[in-house]
């Protein structure tokens, strides 16, 4: 499997410096304001939320297949919660919002894979110090 690679750069102090950031097809810009305030850009909350939005998509795509109903459609997104606790910030938790078209699957096969995705997609794997929750809703 190949490696993925993604890097990134910060000058100056924390409350009046940027950063970027690169990986293949993307190249993006960070400061304090766009993490801690409404400035436009994009943070690394932000980018963990993506991967695992789109890890968890696949995931379930895959176990569902494997399990014989090939999804039509599988949206995920990720809020990640950044807060304010004793001694800095941290993620506090994820909580994935799933919504997946999926023919042919009852209710209770569908969150039976969802739940097990939610456990065994890669990301999450990476990410298992963080509470994760799953709202994993099947759409017509």
């Amino acid at each position: 499997m190949p490696i993925r690679k993604a890097e990134a750069s910060w000058e100056g102090d924390l409350l009046k410096g940027k950063g970027d950031f690169h990986f293949t097809g993307y190249d993006g810009k960070f400061s304090f304001n766009t993490r801690m305030g409404e400035e436009r850009g994009t943070n690394p909350e932000e980018l963990l939320g993506a991967a695992h939005a789109s890890c968890f998509s696949m995931a379930l795509a895959f176990g569902l297949s494997q399990a014989g109903h090939v999804p039509k459609r599988v949206a995920t997104k990720a809020d990640v919660h950044f807060d304010k606790v004793e001694g800095g910030f941290a993620i506090q938790k994820i909580v994935l919002h799933c919504q997946a078209t999926v023919p042919g699957v009852d209710k209770a096969t569908f969150d039976k894979i969802a739940g097990e995705t939610k456990k065994a997609c890669p990301v999450s794997k990476a990410l298992s110090a963080v509470p994760i929750e799953l709202d994993a809703t099947l759409t017509t």
